[in-house]
């Protein structure tokens, strides 16, 4: 299938590994343009070496909690690329968890600077250009947590349902100007976010990470069908297709990438 994207500009954050940095490798394969950005101290120059061999790459670091940053990587990429026609918001943390009575106000607002106002900062940066072009694609990734939420990641969870409203929110007010914005909603993927929630996990209850990761599916995600956690390139073929022309009549839409971990029809 043509994709129609060939010659784009794609701008995909939280793209140092997981499902960000799969997303830019199918990207790469459709014959758009990347860049890559993620945090300062991580290992996004080693996702651009990785991927540089698939077409052209670039990556720019950039904290998006703080304003200058996202300024300066936007003008950055538009020098070197030209401005974003898609954006991916793959930036996340698990932030802040534990009993809700334990969780601090610092705690709550780190986890929703990053998760949410990120998300915010860089569809702000975006949108302009892309409405001037009279085309972009925008997919913010949210989670299942977002309309199933689990008692010990409630500030995860909060700001991921904030996600899926911000999308909802931006597919309305720009959809007018072929510019739209989807979300995909994923569900336990096999990300070092989540080896580090198994590791943590198989250490307190003396077990192997596998045993770790069935428990977990057993206990806390019996919704899960398929009994095994998802691959990052499961998730990064929902968004690629979302930011496609082939997807050119979806706007608003939450798609969820979860092996039916939501057990409601509800959005």
């Amino acid at each position: 299938m043509d994709l129609g994207i060939k010659g784009r500009i794609a701008l995909i954050s939280g793209a140092d590994s997981g499902m960000g940095k799969e997303t830019a490798r199918l990207l790469l394969a459709e014959g758009v343009r990347v860049a890559l950005t993620d945090k300062p101290g991580g290992d996004l120059e080693q996702s651009r070496a990785d991927l540089a061999s698939l077409g052209e790459v670039i990556a720019v670091e950039a904290d998006v909690t703080k304003l200058d940053d996202v300024r300066k990587l936007f003008a950055e990429v538009t020098a070197k690329l030209g401005a974003p026609d898609i954006y991916v918001n793959s930036a996340g943390v698990t932030g802040a968890t534990g009993d809700f009575l334990d969780v601090d106000d610092a705690g709550w607002q780190e986890t929703i600077e990053i998760n949410l106002m990120g998300a915010v900062r860089m569809c702000r940066e975006a949108i302009p250009a892309m409405r001037a072009k009279g085309w972009g694609r925008i997919v913010l990734l949210s989670s299942e947590d977002a309309v199933q939420p689990y008692v010990d990641e409630l500030a995860y969870c909060a700001s991921k349902a904030g996600i899926l409203n911000l999308a909802k929110g931006l597919s309305k007010a720009y959809g007018c100007d072929n510019v739209l914005v989807n979300s995909v909603s994923p569900a336990f993927i096999a990300t070092p976010m989540t080896d580090a929630m198994m590791e943590k996990r198989a250490k307190e209850n003396g077990t192997s990470v596998d045993e770790a990761i069935e428990s977990f599916l057993a206990e806390e995600r019996p919704g899960m069908t398929l009994k095994r956690r998802g691959r990052a390139e499961e998730v990064a073929a929902a968004i690629v297709f979302l930011c496609s022309e082939q997807a050119s009549f979806i706007n608003g839409a939450g798609l969820r990438v979860d092996s039916g971990s939501v057990m409601t029809m509800a959005v």
